[in-house]
């Protein structure tokens, strides 16, 4: 039977073994908790700023001197694989919500709900039926005590449904005012703390690209600058009014922008009659509702175009995300890239266009950011565009609504994923220190303990032999 003295050293001895794995726990633990809950601090500020239309390889081609300056200070995602359709205000919609278009309900920039029978468009968005599927990030924030602002950001003016300030939408309105705006309400004053969460919307270079063409260097060459300046403009007033460095900021885009031709068009009346059908959100993917019989109607289109591919709304590729929603229309059509589907004639309205299949590089935009909760000079090459929003609600400390996106995909942005890397490191390093220290100490320990048992039975057979003669 162990002695008194061996029971008190292995106690003690796995008293220090559970002391130090409980420490390793909570360091791990300490990993992944919010890096300043335990204090029950504010998170900084978060500003969010869209340039419509930010082809990801612009980066590339072009000088962008202050953007480049700004994520020299942070991270850059050098491509944001966006969602389906690679259109404005549904991709603007999931940047706040995290969800594909099928579940947030924006499938388009010109939609028709059957059950209410309304009809969408870019001068008729403000009804909040439209928008109620998902709740943006401004209402989540509003509702755990946030003071919010946006903007001029796609669906932040619908009607209930507003930050705590807004700016209505008026492409007139620049870009400095749009920012001087923000910023007043950001910084609060002796009457109103600042907001927590502010989302700003700009038109560049989204509008050069449509009348352009991203190939017309020259004239996007002006553009880009033009939205460089802008970016300039916003880390000198944020300097100015000593935010910078304090406040986390995000720069983004919907989408990108591909060539299109007069030489390369479809026209939807070579195929069918326009009186058996009626066609929304044309080109370059354009959702058709059948007047006829739909499955002739299907089978006019399917063979209408090699560069087209037509779709009955159940046959939809699951890989789109593009199917699950009442304002998605029985047949949907997707021109191939560069491609614009027109119904008749030869004119086409842009020489650049987006909405294309969200694989193709062109579609896609990018995003930098910087702040406190930044790593800096960091880059990463590509990042869901769904994954945003979860990564904006852990910045603000604030529960994610049931979303597409996976936090953990866009944590390696963070500074915490540099110490947390290093806890982990440590831990290991400690956890198996430990162990075969453990294991060392009761392997001698057990040694120890057969030999003193021999001895003693030698020792006994001595002290015996006299008695036994």
């Amino acid at each position: 039977m162990p002695t008194r003295g061996t029971s008190m050293f292995l106690k003690a001895l796995l008293g220090v073994v559970a002391g130090v794995w409980l420490l390793l726990g909570l360091l791990t633990a300490a990993v992944t908790a919010r890096y300043d809950a335990s204090q029950g601090t504010l998170p900084p500020p978060l500003l969010l700023v869209s340039f419509d239309g930010f082809r990801a390889d612009y980066l590339k081609k072009f000088p962008m001197i202050n953007l480049k300056r700004f994520y020299s200070q942070g991270v850059l995602v050098e491509e944001l694989n966006n969602i389906f359709i690679t259109k404005t205000f549904p991709n603007h919609y999931t940047l706040v919500t995290g969800l594909y278009a099928e579940s947030h309900g924006i499938v388009s920039s010109d939609m028709y709900d059957p059950l209410s029978r309304k009809h969408f468009t870019l001068v008729n968005d403000t009804d909040p039926m439209w928008w109620s599927q998902a709740e943006p990030l401004w209402v989540t924030a509003q509702r755990y005590g946030y003071k919010t602002a946006t903007a001029m950001w796609p669906g932040s003016d619908a009607i209930n449904r507003t930050g705590t300030y807004f700016l209505p939408y008026n492409q007139h309105t620049t870009f400095k005012e749009r920012l001087g705006s923000l910023i007043k309400w950001i910084e609060g004053n002796d009457e109103e703390e600042g907001v927590m969460f502010a989302a700003l919307y700009w038109e560049e270079p989204d509008m050069s690209g449509h009348k352009f063409g991203p190939d017309n260097t020259t004239a996007m060459s002006s553009a880009l600058k033009e939205v460089d300046d802008s970016i300039g403009l916003l880390m000198s007033e944020l300097e100015q009014t000593g935010l910078w460095g304090r406040i986390n900021v995000v720069i983004t885009s919907d989408h990108g922008m591909a060539q299109c031709s007069p030489d390369r068009v479809i026209r939807l009346d070579d195929c069918l009659h326009p009186d058996n059908y009626t066609a929304l959100d044309l080109s370059p993917v354009a959702s058709i509702i059948p007047l006829t019989d739909p499955e002739a109607v299907y089978a006019l289109l399917k063979k209408c175009h090699p560069r087209m591919v037509a779709y009955l709304k159940k046959d939809i590729p699951a890989r789109l995300h593009y199917k699950n929603n009442n304002r998605i229309q029985p047949i949907l059509l997707i021109a191939d890239e560069g491609w614009t589907i027109i119904q008749r004639g030869n004119k086409i309205q842009k020489l650049g266009d987006h909405g294309y299949d969200n694989l193709l590089p062109s579609m896609h935009p990018f995003m930098a950011a910087s702040g406190p909760s930044f790593r800096q000079s960091y880059k990463m090459k590509t990042l869901q565009s769904v994954d945003l929003y979860p990564l904006m609600c852990y910045l603000l400390q604030i529960p994610a609504q049931p979303n597409n996106g996976t936090l953990s995909n866009a944590k390696c942005l963070l500074v915490t994923a540099v110490s947390g890397e290093g806890l982990l490191a440590v831990s290991l390093v400690v956890g198996m220190i430990l162990f075969i220290v453990t294991v060392a100490v009761l392997f001698r320990y057990m040694r120890g303990r057969r030999h003193l048992r021999s001895f003693q039975r030698l020792q006994m057979s001595d002290d015996i032999a006299p008695l036994l003669d």
